[in-house]
């Protein structure tokens, strides 16, 4: 089933333009596997200086090569830090948190949130609800909903991984299998018929299946660039997935297939917030 929706815009969250411009030199090498300095600049519209100041950035934390005259990607299949994504498909992500939470009943109630950009829009999204108890893996997360009052969080145990800011392996394993959710709303970065729902990290990929395991209801949400891609890990199979949350950029096709595999699709329609 395929349930399309209209949703009222939000005002344009502020960006800052730094991340952005990071988060697109590591596109670009990710596409490229490596440029030159001159390359890159022209490709961003930005000084010979201020990219030399932003490759050393990202040399320095570990996040791409500098080479001679230009820089090349560490690994094609790696994916860009959390903290660098926080900005790309804002608006989308917004609304499709916001239909994700409006399928999410009044407490007292459980939610295991998986990490990422749009699930962190969802827990934005329930910080006036009361009576939930939030459980997650992710540091973000937690610390957004930590900060909200009527909200009680879990947050689990695990090794942190540096470019997602979750919690993995058995430590947080055993956290969501001794857990009971309601609702567990996951994160991706694929979703498609032949890959299910999948991520770049195998170990990621069995701690949030534990989460997905232990919920009595599972939304998935992400953006429409997400849609018929097939990274790594496999997180779960299509036939455990209930609901999927994503926006009308999504290929209608692959929108489709899922449908088809027995997923409720809700689409958010982002005409609105293009005017």
């Amino acid at each position: 089933m395929i349930q399309n929706g209209s949703y009222p815009s939000t005002p344009r969250a502020v960006s800052g333009k730094r991340s952005e411009r990071m988060r697109l030199v590591l596109s670009l090498l990710h596409e490229q596997t490596s440029m030159s300095q001159s390359a890159l600049a022209e490709a961003l519209g930005i000084s010979a200086a201020t990219l030399r100041r932003d490759l050393a950035d990202l040399d320095e934390q570990g996040l791409l090569v500098r080479t001679h005259g230009g820089a090349r990607a560490l690994d094609a299949r790696s994916e860009i830090p959390v903290r660098l994504r926080n900005t790309q498909f804002r608006e989308a992500k917004q609304l499709i948190a916001r239909r994700a939470v409006e399928m999410i009943p009044a407490g007292p109630y459980a939610i295991a949130l998986s990490g990422g950009t749009t699930t962190a829009e969802v827990a934005r999204a329930l910080s006036n609800r009361s009576g939930l108890t939030i459980v997650t893996n992710s540091l973000t997360i937690a610390l957004e909903c930590a900060a909200r009052p009527k909200l009680k969080v879990i947050m689990t145990g695990g090794v942190v991984r540096q470019s997602s800011f979750e919690a993995v392996g058995s430590l947080s394993e055993n956290t969501f299998k001794a857990i009971n959710v309601g609702t567990a709303v996951l994160g991706t970065d694929g979703i498609s018929v032949s890959g299910g729902v999948t991520t770049h990290d195998e170990t990621e990929a069995r701690t949030n299946h534990a989460m997905v395991a232990n919920a009595q209801r599972v939304i998935v949400v992400a953006d429409g660039s997400k849609v018929g891609q097939v990274t790594l890990a496999k997180m779960a199979d299509l036939s455990e997935i209930d609901d999927f949350v994503t926006d009308s950029d999504a290929d209608p096709a692959a929108l489709q297939l899922i449908a088809d595999a027995g997923v409720t699709v809700h689409i958010v329609d982002l005409s609105a917030v293009r005017r």
